[in-house]
C-alpha cells in the first residue's frame, strides 16, 4: 500500500509538472539566489578586506538583480495565458547583469590577491573566506549558466514532459461506457 502511496505523489508530481514545465528553471534560479544569499558573509567580509572601488557596489547588483530576475520571471509566464515575452527578456537581461557582476568581483579579489600587485593582499588562514568567495562566485556562475540553459531549453523539455502518460487506469471503466450505451 505504502508503493501505491508514493507511485500517486510522483504522478501528481509529473501532471504538476506538465501543466506548469515553467517551474524547473524558476526553481533553478530560487536555488542560485539562495545559495548566493547563504554564502553572503563571505562575500561581505571580503568586500570590507579588500575595498576595492566597486566591490559592494557588485555584490549588491548580484542580490538585487538576482531577486528582481525572480519577479520578472514569475510574471513571463502568466496562468493560462501565453508569455511574456517582454518580461522574459527583462529577467534573462537582469541574470546577465548578475552574472557580469560576478565576474567583474572575482577579477578584483584576483588582484587584490596578486603578487606584483604593490597593495595586495595575503590570504592567511584569518582571511581564508577570500578564497571561499571567490570559489563560491565560480560555482554561482555555473549554477547561472545552468538555470539559462533550463529557461532555453524549456519548449524542448516541456514537449517531452507532455508525452509522459500520467493517465489513471480505472477498473471497470469500459463496463460504465457500455452501461450507458444499453440505456440509450
Amino acid at each position: 500500500m505504502e508503493n501505491k502511496g508514493f507511485k500517486e505523489r510522483v504522478r501528481k508530481f509529473v501532471v504538476a509538472l506538465k501543466r506548469n514545465p515553467h517551474r524547473i528553471p524558476l526553481i533553478a534560479f530560487v536555488l542560485c539566489f539562495i545559495f548566493y544569499s547563504f554564502n553572503l558573509t563571505s562575500i561581505s567580509n571580503t568586500t570590507a578586506k579588500i575595498n576595492s572601488p566597486g566591490m559592494g557596489l557588485y555584490g549588491f547588483m548580484t542580490m538585487l538583480f538576482s531577486m528582481l530576475s525572480l519577479v520578472a520571471f514569475m510574471n513571463a509566464f502568466p496562468h493560462r495565458k501565453p508569455v511574456n515575452k517582454v518580461m522574459l527578456g527583462v529577467s534573462l537581461f537582469m541574470v546577465a547583469l548578475v552574472f557580469f557582476a560576478d565576474v567583474q568581483y572575482r577579477g578584483l579579489i584576483l588582484r587584490a590577491v596578486d603578487a606584483s600587485n604593490p597593495n595586495h593582499i595575503t590570504v592567511t588562514e584569518n582571511t581564508l573566506y577570500i578564497i571561499s568567495a571567490y570559489e563560491m562566485l565560480f560555482k554561482h556562475m555555473i549554477f547561472i549558466i545552468i538555470s539559462v540553459c533550463l529557461t532555453v531549453l524549456l519548449p524542448v523539455y516541456s514537449k517531452l514532459l507532455k508525452k509522459i502518460n500520467t493517465g489513471i487506469n480505472v477498473e471497470g471503466y469500459g463496463k460504465m461506457e457500455a452501461i450507458e450505451l444499453e440505456n440509450d
